[in-house]
C-alpha cells in the first residue's frame, strides 16, 4: 500500500548545498575522490587504466544526512558512542584479498575507528568465526578519518568467492556523529550495545537500520583482464521498494547473470542513490557533481550505465516535492547527459543510456501527486526520444518499453508496480535484468 511515508523513504529531496560550509564539504569530497583513486592504485605501483591490482566489488554511495528541513524522518541515529556496527554486503567478483573503504566524506568532525574486522557472513547478524580477520589502516588497528575524507584499509587475507556475502564490523569508541550515509540501503545494518563486538560471531544487535553507515566500498584483488561496470542512477537502480536483505536490485541480478554466463571477472558497482537528480542536489549531490567520486575514482571501469532524470522532471512544480525549484526542460536534462557522456569518454569509459520508465499517476492521492503531470510526461518522452536516438552513447537499454503496461500504454505494468506507480517491485527488477543484452554492457573485444 503506497503512503506518503513510502514516498519519503525513497524520493524526498535534500536542500541545495548553498551555504559556505556545505560547499566546502562538497569540494573536500571531490578532492577525496581523487585521493581515493590514487590510494587504491598505489599498492601495486600501477596507475594506468586496467593495471591496478584492485577492483571494486561492491559499493554504496555516501551522502549527507538531512534534519528538520524535510518532512521525511531520516530514521538513522544521529550519534553512536562505544558501539559496534556490523554490515553485510554481497560482492560481485571474488579474489584472494579484500580491502574496505569507510567514508567520512560528508562529515564535519573526525571519526575514530577503534577496531574493525571482515568475515564471511553466516546469515543475518552472524559470521563464520573461522573467517574473522582484523582490519588495519596504515598498519594500525585503529584510525581517525578526517572530515571530508575516505579511509582505505590495508589488504586483508580473506579469500572471497563471487556473489558471496561479506560482513564488515567496526567499533566506534568515541561519540560519533553519523554523517556519511547511504540512506536507502535495502539491507539490515546491525548496531550493538556498548562494547567492541567486532570479533563476535553472534552479534546480538541492540538496534537495526536499513541504511549504510560509513561503509562505502569493498575491493578485492583484480584478475589481469577484469573490469568494472558502474551503475549510476537514482532510486530505481538503488532498489527502492525491493525486499530488504534479498539483493533484488536490478544490478544485483546483472551480477548474477555475468557470473552464470561466462563473465566471472566483470565487477558490478552500484553507485545509485535514491532521490538523485542529474542537475540539482536532493537527497545527495547531483550527478554532474558526484561523477568523479562515484565513477572516475573506481579502478578498472570500462562502462558506466546511467538511468537518471525522472526526479529532475518530477520534483519541481505545484503539489510536487520542491515547488520552489525551476522546472527543467527536456533540453536541460539532455544537456546534463551530454556532459556526463563527454566526461566518461574523456577517461576512456563507455557510456550506456537507459530510458526513463513510466510514471503516470505516481503518488496519486498523496500530497506529492504533482510529481506527475501530463506536461511532465511530455518532458520524459522527449528525454527518452533523445536517449534512443543519441549516437554519442555506446549502448542503449530500453526499460521504458519493458515496464510499460501493454494494455495501458505509458503506465507501468501492474505486475511490475510496487504500488506507487513509479518503482518496480522484485518481479520488475528481475525482469529488467533479464531483458538486458549483456554484450551492451561489456567492452568491445
Amino acid at each position: 500500500m503506497t503512503s506518503f511515508k513510502r514516498f519519503c523513504t525513497s524520493e524526498m529531496p535534500q536542500p541545495h548545498f548553498s551555504t559556505p560550509t556545505r560547499a566546502t564539504r562538497l569540494a573536500s569530497t571531490l578532492l577525496a575522490a581523487g585521493m581515493l583513486a590514487f590510494v587504491i592504485a598505489a599498492p601495486g605501483g600501477a596507475s594506468a587504466a586496467g593495471t591496478e591490482p584492485w577492483i571494486t566489488t561492491w559499493a554504496a554511495t555516501p551522502a549527507p544526512r538531512w534534519a528538520e528541513e524535510l518532512p521525511a524522518p531520516f530514521n538513522v541515529p544521529e550519534v553512536l558512542e562505544g558501539q559496534t556496527v556490523r554490515q553485510v554486503a554481497r560482492i560481485s567478483v571474488g579474489g584472494d584479498q579484500v580491502r574496505i573503504v569507510l567514508s567520512n566524506e560528508f562529515g564535519v568532525r573526525p571519526v575514530t575507528i577503534g577496531s574493525a574486522t571482515v568475515a564471511l557472513s553466516a546469515g543475518g547478524d552472524t559470521v563464520d568465526p573461522a573467517t574473522v580477520k582484523p582490519v588495519t589502516f596504515s598498519g594500525q588497528t585503529s584510525a581517525v578519518i578526517p572530515p571530508g575524507a575516505p579511509l582505505v584499509s590495508d589488504p586483508v587475507d580473506l579469500a572471497v568467492k563471487p556473489l558471496s556475502s561479506v560482513a564488515v564490523s567496526f567499533y566506534l569508541p568515541k561519540k560519533t556523529g553519523i554523517t556519511s550515509v547511504h540512506w536507502d540501503g535495502a539491507q539490515t545494518t546491525y548496531v550493538s550495545g556498548t562494547g567492541d563486538k567486532t570479533k563476535d560471531a553472534d552479534f546480538k544487535p541492540e538496534s537495526t537500520d536499513k541504511s549504510r553507515l560509513f561503509l562505502s566500498r569493498i575491493l578485492t584483488t583484480a584478475k589481469p583482464d577484469s573490469n568494472a561496470i558502474v551503475f549510476f542512477g537514482d532510486s530505481i537502480t538503488d532498489g527502492a521498494c525491493s525486499s530488504v536483505d534479498t539483493n533484488n536490485r536490478w544490478p544485483d541480478h546483472i551480477a548474477e547473470r555475468l557470473q552464470a554466463e561466462g563473465h566471472p571477472d566483470v565487477a558490478v558497482v552500484n553507485e545509485a542513490y535514491s532521490g538523485d537528480r542529474v542537475l540539482t542536489n536532493g537527497m545527495g549531490t547531483n550527478a554532474l557533481s558526484r561523477f568523479d567520486m562515484s565513477v572516475l575514482s573506481h579502478p578498472r571501469v570500462s562502462t558506466v550505465v546511467m538511468m537518471m532524470g525522472i526526479n529532475d522532471i518530477g520534483w519541481p512544480g505545484k503539489d510536487a516535492i520542491t515547488p520552489s525549484d525551476p522546472e527543467p526542460t527536456a533540453e536541460d536534462v539532455i544537456a546534463g547527459y551530454k556532459q556526463i557522456i563527454q566526461r566518461a569518454h574523456d577517461h576512456g569509459i563507455r557510456f550506456v543510456g537507459v530510458t526513463l520508465t513510466p510514471f503516470i499517476d505516481t503518488f496519486k492521492g498523496l500530497p506529492t501527486s504533482g510529481y506527475y503531470t501530463p506536461e511532465k510526461e511530455q518532458i520524459r518522452e522527449a528525454v527518452n526520444d533523445w536517449i534512443r536516438a543519441n549516437k554519442t552513447a555506446d549502448g542503449l537499454i530500453d526499460f521504458d518499453k519493458l515496464l510499460e503496461d501493454p494494455n495501458n500504454p505509458k503506465h507501468i505494468n501492474p505486475a511490475y508496480d510496487c504500488g506507487d506507480h513509479l518503482h518496480p517491485n522484485d518481479a520488475g527488477y528481475q525482469a529488467m535484468a533479464k531483458a538486458v543484452d549483456l554484450t551492451v554492457l561489456l567492452p568491445k573485444q
